[in-house]
């Protein structure tokens, strides 16, 4: 099976798997080599292979790029329903929802087919809000037939174009998808998660840490709204921009988003192979041409899941801009305060750890100081980040909040997360200055 991959219309090159052997192989095309905006996939699959590369360890490493490209749980299990093929069928699946990813990336099997052309298909709220309302009985992220979204996630999203206030479903060579809708989630455990995230990612902009733009729509429902940075209007069409999750730019498969793979049982929670701090902060050292400006705004990021109580900051929540220079933190998105809901909705368990701290309980000026020392950050560097931010969120929190009310915010919800959110920031706050006086040699 070879399948053709595209970017922006243009041949990057053809993926191929071999049934026999199992072994799936990536052959970038000449037409882009010879580009001079050229970029690899990922560090994984680099522009001139690697010396030591073997068809083993070529094969999972494009195994593992183009496995984190299709959408997780219900709705990977939706989509190869739509498509009646098998899930683990990593082909089968990227032919079936491919055209509309991550990033820049589209899949060609036949250019003659018909999705190839250009479609703008009308969606009306009243459609938007049926479909809401039906998800216990048909799945949302599938539409005429068709899986309208391969980004990754557990919530249930749709990829949309707007222009002039109405939305549509496209796909074709110059259209793509410029917004993704998100409902309040369908189990009563999670009410309130659109309004906490909106908040949230709010709050990010208002502290002018680099994150999505979002917006709150009723269609009556709630519904979040997320401006795609991945894509730009131009006089064509849209063009797409090539970015790649955490997983993908540390070469990790999805099972390993989170910095312990295996749970958090006692006879498994030492094992630490997943994605983590200290290596994405490795990965720019190598990989960005910007490495001190970029290590800044990771380390923010970092801080920034600390105050709101983000439990679930994995790897496939964190992307980079991917070009012929080197690799780009994108804006932040999926920022949801964990410590806001109650112990039976969602896991208390960080996603990464700060140091050895794998929950809000466990951090202290220590811990701070022991992931300055694993991510090599300056002690001083993480105590004035971390106080900065803490103050920075009380200053601005209630009108951020005041603010989310006034454009549709759930009132109830609303004041559960601004309350937790001020008490984890007064907790840092207090911890800040101490990281300083932390000794290197207990580290």
């Amino acid at each position: 099976m070879n399948i053709d991959i595209l970017v922006n219309g243009q041949p990057v090159g053809r993926l191929s798997h071999d049934p026999q052997l199992n072994r799936f192989s990536f052959a970038y095309a000449h037409e882009w080599l010879i580009r001079e905006d050229r970029f690899a996939l990922c560090p994984q699959i680099p522009l001139s292979p690697s010396s030591t590369e073997t068809p083993e360890t070529h094969s999972a490493a494009v195994r593992q790029f183009f496995e984190n490209l299709l959408p997780e749980g219900q709705a990977l299990d939706d989509a190869a329903a739509a498509h009646q093929v098998s899930r683990s069928n990593l082909s089968a699946m990227l032919m079936a929802v491919g055209r509309e990813t991550a990033g820049a990336i589209s899949i060609r099997i036949d250019p003659s087919t018909p999705g190839n052309q250009d479609q703008l298909r009308p969606l009306p709220l009243e459609e938007i809000s049926e479909r809401i309302r039906h998800r216990p009985h048909q799945p949302f992220s599938v539409w005429d037939g068709k899986v309208r979204l391969s980004i990754a996630g557990f919530q249930d999203k749709i990829a949309t174009y707007r222009n002039n206030g109405d939305w549509f479903l496209v796909e074709g060579p110059n259209y793509a998808s410029t917004y993704i809708l998100k409902p309040e989630p369908v189990s009563d455990l999670m009410r309130g998660l659109t309004t906490n995230e909106f908040f949230c990612m709010r709050l990010a902009t208002a502290i002018k840490l680099p994150a999505a733009t979002v917006e709150l729509m009723h269609v009556p429902e709630p519904v979040l709204v997320i401006e795609r940075f991945d894509r730009k209007l131009a006089d064509h069409g849209v063009d797409r921009l090539h970015i790649i999750d955490g997983c993908q730019a540390l070469g990790l498969s999805v099972g390993y988003k989170y910095e312990r793979p295996y749970g958090n049982n006692p006879d498994v929670k030492h094992i630490r192979d997943g994605a983590s701090l200290p290596r994405l902060f490795e990965l720019i050292d190598r990989a960005s041409p910007t490495p001190a400006a970029q290590r800044l705004q990771l380390l923010r990021w970092a801080i920034f899941q600390v105050l709101i109580g983000n439990t679930d900051a994995h790897a496939k929540n964190l992307s980079f801009f991917s070009t012929a220079a080197g690799l780009v933190l994108s804006p932040a998105y999926d920022l949801v305060s964990g410590i806001a809901f109650p112990s039976e909705s969602i896991d208390k368990t960080y996603a990464m750890a700060i140091g050895d701290a794998f929950s809000a309980d466990e951090i202290s000026p220590y811990e701070w100081a022991n992931f300055a020392a694993g991510c090599r950050l300056s002690l001083s560097l993480v105590s004035k980040e971390l106080e900065r931010m803490a103050s920075l969120v009380l200053k601005v929190v209630d009108d951020v909040a005041q603010k989310a009310l006034q454009e549709g915010a759930e009132p109830g919800h609303l004041s559960i997360v601004a309350a937790a959110i001020k008490a984890e920031c007064q907790r840092q706050l207090n911890f800040a200055p101490q990281i300083r006086g932390v000794s290197l040699t207990l580290l």
